[in-house]
């Protein structure tokens, strides 16, 4: 039966999830009971303790894409409405209860945090995940932070760790990150100071305070202030958000300055390969991937309270509509965090 699909077996083993309806507003997520997976061969079932409302989770409701895109959405998940696809979540933390007979890499009571890429899924009480697999990443999570806060790493974590990898930061450089205060950002914001660079950090007025507090060494207002225009130069942009003036930015850099994408147009990413190819400044084209070993590094960071993912707002599984709509305000401040209280399986 595939997930989302209302049972009507008693007799089975059930679970809460939050179902995916239709393509459209919030309201189209409701709960419901579907049927509790069980692990095969080299899959592990994860009692999910928690996981997160992200733009892309909003995006993918709404259907938000390309006109190209958004037809290739359909084609896979239902043209009318969702079928294959129907329980949203992109990450996830929680304990493995049980595993296939296969299974090499988990054990039950491994406490886990992962990222589930396209496949989606985690707003559930449970979810059954291959071991190895291209589509996710799983590990287990550091025992210095909650299951909440571990929920709120995997995909922002990837996605700083991927880009800022590309830029190869040295102590002392200057990095000026845009659109600071989101889950990549944040991270982005922490690991950039762990190399030992001057990080000026740049999003709206009311989460500046914030990113002073997570080691931002100046931090600029966007709606008060264009810093491609006030004459400072970097050694490495981070547009996060994709929204900053491409020349300006280019103006802003150094001589050998790096110009990161996070969330290219084509004609940006078209502008940035001439850029490359004209110039000594450099803009790395890619999305990131998700590795397990990128993951595990990320664990380690933590472990060694080198980064910390910064949690906003905190919604039970049967408030994910306010959760989106709070994620839509633009107002979030770091990841908003889906709870999952267990009631009898």
């Amino acid at each position: 039966m595939p997930a989302g699909r209302k049972s009507n077996d008693k007799r089975k083993p059930h679970m809460k999830a939050m179902v995916w309806t239709r393509y459209g507003p919030p309201d189209a997520l409701r709960l419901r009971d579907v049927e509790k997976p069980v692990p095969k061969g080299g899959q592990v079932l994860v009692r999910i303790c928690a996981a997160t409302v992200s733009a892309g989770d909003c995006e993918m409701r709404r259907l938000e894409f390309s006109p190209l895109l958004r037809l290739a959405v359909r084609l896979y998940a239902g043209l009318l409405r969702p079928r294959r696809m129907t329980i949203l979540g992109q990450e996830l933390a929680g304990e493995v209860e049980a595993v296939g007979k296969d299974a090499k890499r988990f054990k039950e009571g491994d406490h886990v945090f992962g990222a589930l890429g396209f496949g989606f899924g985690a707003y559930a009480e449970y979810i059954c995940l291959p071991e190895e697999s291209e589509d996710h990443v799983l590990a287990v999570r550091p025992g210095n932070i909650t299951c909440e806060e571990a929920a709120a790493v995997p995909v922002g974590g990837l996605n700083a760790l991927y880009f800022l990898r590309k830029a190869s930061i040295q102590s002392g450089q200057k990095v000026l990150i845009n659109g600071a205060a989101g889950s990549i950002g944040t991270i982005a914001v922490q690991l950039a100071k762990s190399h030992g660079a001057h990080v000026t950090a740049v999003d709206s007025s009311g989460k500046l305070d914030m990113l002073r507090s997570i080691g931002a060494d100046r931090v600029v207002d966007y709606t008060r202030e264009d810093f491609t225009t006030s004459g400072e130069v970097y050694d490495v942009i981070f547009d996060v958000v994709g929204k900053a003036s491409f020349s300006g930015c280019m103006r802003s850099l150094t001589k050998n300055g790096v110009y990161l994408l996070g969330n290219p147009s084509l004609s940006r990413r078209i502008r940035g390969a001439w850029v490359s190819l004209a110039t000594g400044k450099r803009v790395p084209a890619g999305t990131a991937s998700y590795r397990t070993v990128d993951l595990a590094d990320l664990a380690h960071l933590i472990q060694a309270g080198k980064i910390r993912p910064v949690v906003d707002k905190r919604y039970p599984l049967e408030q994910i509509a306010e959760a989106h709509r709070y994620v839509e305000s633009g107002h979030k401040r770091g990841n908003v965090v889906v709870t999952v209280a267990h009631g009898r399986d």
